[in-house]
């Protein structure tokens, strides 16, 4: 999303996907962080939105920051490396172009239960840059969660924010900023061909293969050496986006493999398993009143992670014939179980 006439905050997430500051997307990572570390932050930010520019704690379960994983290990280390990460975001500074360093993440405080809840903060500089956005990216968790590197959920973010600007399908980047962008440590894959080959490549060959839409990475010379990257985008056809959603049902073996181009048959690549359309997300999303009502009823909570509880307790289950009331029936039998 790139109106500039819609302020960031007013835009909303949704059952589908969550909105990111465009400003925490063209970030310079000074600490690099990891792809588990990048989704993370992404649900802290879509679990404060509502209330992400004012100076409160926010709380969300930490079963819904770890994943497929069995350990809630990587959740704390996760929380620790965004406290010391310190990036640098481009601002404007009385009229003219500045550069902010600020934190990610402000102090928390985590339950010594495997299934507790996580306190934290969003530091105050931080507030007032999201405050003023007025550009941002509309992430689809199903991507977010089905790319496999962090170079190609930062490529993914990138091209969100860009995707919709009605007069601008490339942009260049010097290529110290292409990899301060993607995080790309000091020190590692320093050649153009390395780059390309370890993180470029791949990255791009899976976010045309998840996403929305295709884009490019090439490169620019000045003289022999490459300084720069042109980067081009472009929204696929109705066949291509077809495409994409079939891909997202596949394992990650099976969507690298047609990441890759290749056209083997991976012999142990299960079918996917067919579900009520009811029970997916975008077949029967529930009602914008009813998610306003979950939070009212029950602050504190992350509504679609409990959402995501009722989903897979009612699977084996007869179609409810109100979802609606049956979700918030539900989130009142969860909240009494798992009070925060």
């Amino acid at each position: 999303m790139t109106d500039a006439t819609i302020r960031t905050l007013e835009a909303k997430p949704n059952a589908d996907s969550l909105i990111k500051p465009g400003e925490l997307i063209d970030l310079i990572e000074v600490t690099p962080l990891t792809l588990t570390d990048r989704r993370i932050y992404n649900q802290l930010l879509e679990n404060a939105w509502d209330a992400i520019d004012k100076p409160v704690t926010h709380v969300i379960s930490k079963s819904a920051l770890r994943g497929s994983h069995n350990s809630y290990d990587r959740v704390g280390e996760s929380l620790e490396r965004l406290m010391s990460a310190i990036v640098k975001i481009a601002v404007v500074w009385n009229g003219e172009p500045a550069i902010e360093r600020v934190q990610l993440l402000g102090g928390n405080l985590e339950s010594g239960r495997p299934e507790g809840f996580l306190e934290y903060e969003i530091p105050s500089r931080l507030r007032r840059i999201i405050r003023n956005s007025q550009v941002f990216a509309r992430l689809q968790r199903e991507v977010m969660f089905a790319l496999s590197s962090k170079y190609a959920l930062t490529l993914y973010e990138m091209i969100q924010k860009r995707g919709n600007l009605r007069w601008k399908a490339s942009e260049t980047l010097t290529l110290a900023a292409l990899r301060g962008i993607m995080g790309v440590p000091k020190g590692k894959l320093s050649s153009w061909s390395n780059l390309k080959l370890r993180a470029i490549d791949p990255a791009v060959s899976e976010v045309n293969a998840l996403s929305d839409f295709m884009v490019e990475i090439l490169p620019v010379k000045t003289g022999r050496a490459v300084t720069h990257v042109e980067l081009r985008w472009w929204r696929k056809d109705g066949d291509a986006s077809g495409a994409a959603d079939r891909a997202l049902q596949f394992s990650k073996v099976g969507r690298k493999v047609k990441a890759e181009g290749r056209a083997e048959q991976i012999a142990n690549e299960p079918e996917p398993r067919p579900r009520p359309a009811w029970l997916e997300p975008h077949g029967a999303a529930l009602h914008s009143a009813t998610y306003e009502t979950a939070r009212l009823r029950h602050p504190g909570y992350d509504i679609y992670f409990v959402e995501g509880e009722w989903r897979s307790w009612q699977a084996d289950k007869d179609e409810p014939k109100d979802p609606d009331r049956a979700y918030l029936a539900f989130f009142r039998s969860y909240a009494e179980k798992n009070s925060l």
